[in-house]
């Protein structure tokens, strides 16, 4: 991986049918680490992820991104193919025309990493949700991203499998990946980033280090979300 020197989104528009989803978003994220999104339902943070990763094209602004050459993206609805879980991953390898050897042993180094190696034959749509989220993961982990965009990567599991997830999100970030996440669930935000971007009505309202800014915001904007948002026993809790 040749890691990911920053992304930065300068007067970011973006309009899908007639509807404003951001409005003039600036920010720059920082290189390294995990850097966590938050805000309101409709603020616009999977599209900002989507418009980072050029999933969806700015209708003004500019994007850009240095040292970052491999992207992956893991959809809060994880998709998978109707085959095994070694299939999954292979799948996600396919692009980049590796030599079949080599392509079985990411494939397997993959499904071991995040603790499937017994289950590489079974159909990955019998999986749990915490297990296709694994899967998923594993599938980009074995791509060697230098940029893992991750959208609510923990929601509806269970605390177990949240754990689980989270250690692997750690240790893909601590490899040298930069990962950028969405999470309504402000208290895995406090145990993964480092920092942690407000936005509101498509813009961003706020940027620090992340326990001071989830436990003392200077926008009315962010305070307002964590006044309805902030778990505040789960967050003094978190380490």
């Amino acid at each position: 991986m040749s890691g990911v020197a920053g992304i930065t989104l300068t007067e970011v528009g973006l309009v899908l049918n007639g509807t404003t989803i951001l409005d003039g978003l600036t920010l720059t994220i920082p290189p390294g680490g995990i850097t966590a999104l938050v805000g309101p339902n409709g603020a616009g943070k999977s599209a900002t992820l989507r418009v980072i990763d050029g999933l969806l094209v700015p209708t003004r602004g500019r994007v850009h991104i240095s040292g970052a050459g491999r992207r992956a993206f893991v959809f809060q609805k994880v998709s998978l193919i109707r085959a095994s879980a070694a299939a999954n991953v292979a799948l996600g390898l396919a692009p980049l025309k590796l030599p079949r050897a080599e392509r079985a042993e990411r494939t397997r180094a993959a499904l071991a990493r995040v603790g499937l190696s017994h289950r590489a034959a079974d159909p990955a749509t019998r999986f749990s949700g915490g297990e296709q989220q694994r899967l998923a993961l594993a599938r980009a982990w074995a791509t060697r991203p230098d940029l893992l965009l991750l959208d609510e990567p923990t929601a509806n599991l269970d605390p177990g499998a949240t754990e689980r997830v989270e250690a692997l999100v750690c240790e893909m970030a601590a490899e040298g990946t930069k990962v950028v996440l969405v999470s309504h669930n402000l208290a895995s935000v406090t145990r993964l980033a480092a920092d942690v971007i407000v936005l509101a009505k498509g813009r961003a309202v706020e940027h620090g280090p992340t326990r001071p800014t989830l436990l003392s915001p200077r926008s009315p904007e962010a305070r307002a979300y964590f006044d309805g948002e902030m778990p505040w026993s789960s967050l003094a809790a978190a380490s």
